[in-house]
């Protein structure tokens, strides 16, 4: 019998809430870090613009499930995401999520790596983590003055606040956290990295990689996502 009207379901499930929101910000997040300098601008305004909202109104999605004012932010953020995935590519976070597929959702586990693919990358990013990060730390999440940090110190002061969001809102925020998750995701991942038909995900990247650089740099990072520790990644020279 159909519902009557006013009574149809407006929600979704709570775990599908979280890992929609983490992926509208690994598809804005992803797409800025690897940005040309031509589009810059625009995909800088609608990072900004979808983070924020993602950062601002899932919780409350999480604790009203119906508040539906919240679901239509979510939406509209995560329009973003594939607005700005029309203007450029996705590159770790995604990348690494075709390797974990038999033990979380794909969003989850963008959520979890871009955090570390940040720290990487840091030094190639400082105009972006600027950006991203004063909408963290607007939010509560770093407490550090960005504009006195550069580099390596600058993003890891941002990932620390993307993990102190994760938390937040009973996340996971290192891949040890997945059920099932073990040494051979790692290994999948690495041999997945060096697949010819997934090498644009390498070239999206600030820090481009190859093949022959995956074991020496990629690796580490996968090492420190897995126990949550920022010190293992080794950045390029």
């Amino acid at each position: 019998m159909p519902l009557a009207m006013g009574k149809r379901p407006r929600t979704m499930p709570l775990e599908l809430t979280i890992d929609g929101a983490m992926d509208g910000i690994a598809h804005t997040l992803e797409v800025f870090y690897g940005i040309n300098d031509e589009d810059y601008q625009l995909v800088g305004e609608i990072t900004e613009t979808a983070i924020t909202l993602l950062v601002e109104q899932t919780e409350k999605a999480i604790k009203a499930p119906d508040d539906l004012a919240a679901r239509e932010a979510l939406g509209l953020a995560t329009d973003l995401g594939a607005y700005a995935i029309m203007l450029g590519g996705t590159n770790g976070g995604h990348l690494t999520s075709f390797s974990l597929v038999d033990v979380t959702s794909h969003g989850r586990a963008c959520g979890i790596m871009n955090p570390y693919y940040t720290v990487f990358f840091a030094p190639a990013i400082e105009p972006q983590l600027k950006v991203v990060g004063r909408i963290f730390k607007k939010a509560g999440f770093i407490s550090e003055d960005l504009d006195s940090l550069k580099g390596l110190e600058l993003g890891t002061a941002v990932a620390q606040g993307m993990v102190a969001f994760g938390q937040s809102i009973d996340f996971p925020t290192k891949l040890a956290d997945l059920p099932g998750f073990s040494s051979k995701h790692i290994e999948r991942a690495l041999e997945a990295a060096k697949n010819p038909q997934l090498d644009m995900k390498l070239k999206n990247m600030p820090l481009p990689l190859d093949a022959s650089l995956i074991d020496q740099y990629m690796r580490p990072i996968l090492e420190a996502a897995r126990i949550g520790d920022f010190s293992l990644i080794k950045n390029m020279e």
